[in-house]
């Protein structure tokens, strides 16, 4: 019990730092800060799978499912973001046609 509760607080305190610093991002730079996020999240769902692997109690499986579902969620969307706003940058088949390129 005292290993859920070292994780719950290591939980904490990262929540709330990462919040007192992503608060602080200019807008400028959300987007290269969402892909390494992606890529957190990325790490989050491999040490789920691997924590699934070892024999655990019910309460640590439901903590790691409920960690796996976020990161998870986190990942599809941050990509999905991400892709969206990528096309914005994208070129606009209809201006080529126009301007002959």
């Amino acid at each position: 019990m005292l290993d859920v509760l070292l994780m719950l607080v290591v939980l904490g305190v990262a929540g709330g730092l990462g919040y007192y610093l992503i608060s602080r991002i200019p807008p400028m730079l959300h987007t290269p800060l969402m892909s390494m996020t992606n890529a957190v999240s990325g790490v989050v769902v491999l040490g789920c799978l691997l924590l699934f692997a070892v024999q655990l109690t019910w309460f640590e499986r439901a903590l790691g499912a409920v960690a796996l579902a976020a990161a998870v969620f986190n990942l599809v969307g941050g990509f999905a973001i991400t892709h969206r706003m990528l096309t914005f940058f994208g070129r606009d088949s209809s201006r080529s046609a126009n301007t002959g390129d």
